[in-house]
């Protein structure tokens, strides 16, 4: 990986959301900054500041209108879980990303956020449907996250040109992709009957499928997925930590709500996260994550329990 941080990235998240562990500490996002290489096609590579405030103006709107409006308002924070296709049965999936049959969440847990990817973008979580049916049946709130990742040639080749984004530019192209994934995605939602008021970006580093050394052109991506789920009418917020979401897209700051990770901590260290020296890109903090007995576990942040319905679907 550039820049040499490969392993300690790939320990600092939680393997997509899905279920590795991550040690407490991690490099201050403030210090040691390289200086951002030009976009592809020699321009400064910067996303337009309008479209950047547009995504946040619309997501604004859409958690104004609320969620499913039939959730209990709390006074302490809520206790849940995410999953995705680590725990899905084993053998699934993808040749790079098999299924590894962890265990699910903890009887405890109250919410659970379904992960929709198989690692990177275009590729399903193998076995969303049964989770979702498994979230069903225990009458528990839902909502959706989505890995974002960097196109292959061919890849980009296929969706560059099809959507909102102009392209005849390289990172028009590069947003047209991550719309056309998260189209993917939504589509993904519709197959396995996932109802939910929001979809979690995950930006991180995708073992086996990294993102480019050109921070501007990895934030292309990322806009053009926030951009394709406000279209579809879904809020959005991002998952990842301060110091990797600065690797991976650098300075990009959508003002969106966040998924703060603590890695293999506490409840308590993962409530820590939601204070402000952990922002992520300048959102307020909604989920702190911890991950205990090779469980990823989360925690609502101060505050956000009287307003469940704006993040959880209820079953």
């Amino acid at each position: 990986m550039r820049r040499g941080v490969a392993a300690v990235a790939v320990l600092l998240l939680l393997g997509g959301c899905g279920g590795t562990t991550t040690p407490p500490g991690e490099p201050d996002a403030s210090s040691g900054k390289q200086s951002r290489g030009a976009g592809k096609d020699g321009k400064d590579g910067k996303v337009p500041g309008d479209q950047v405030e547009d995504l946040a103006e619309e997501a604004e709107r859409l958690s104004n209108e609320g969620g499913s409006g039939t959730i209990e308002r709390r006074d302490e924070p809520v206790l849940g879980a995410d999953i995705s296709w680590p725990q899905c049965p084993k053998g699934m999936g993808i040749p790079e990303k098999r299924s590894q049959g962890m265990p699910m969440p903890i009887p405890q847990a109250e919410y659970v956020v379904v992960g929709l990817t198989n690692g990177p973008g275009f590729t399903p979580n193998p076995c969303l449907a049964d989770q979702v049916a498994w979230v069903e049946e225990r009458g528990l709130m839902i909502s959706a996250y989505a890995v974002a990742s960097y196109p292959d040639e061919p890849t980009l080749d296929e969706y560059g040109g099809d959507g909102p984004f102009d392209a005849g530019s390289d990172l028009g192209r590069l947003r047209n992709v991550g719309y056309q994934q998260a189209r993917y995605n939504i589509g993904s939602m519709a197959d396995a009957g996932l109802q939910t008021p929001i979809v979690w970006i995950d930006v991180e580093p995708v073992p086996d499928f990294e993102w480019s050394a050109d921070v501007r052109a990895n934030a292309a991506v990322v806009v053009g997925a926030a951009r394709a789920y406000t279209d579809a009418g879904y809020e959005i917020g991002v998952y990842s930590t301060p110091y990797l979401w600065d690797e991976v897209v650098g300075d990009l700051s959508l003002g969106v709500p966040e998924w703060r990770a603590a890695g293999e901590t506490s409840s308590e260290e993962a409530l820590n996260r939601c204070g402000d020296d952990w922002s992520i890109q300048g959102g307020k903090g909604i989920l702190g994550q911890w991950v205990q007995d090779s469980r990823d576990q989360n925690i609502t942040c101060p505050g956000v329990a009287a307003d469940l319905g704006r993040w959880f679907h209820q079953y």
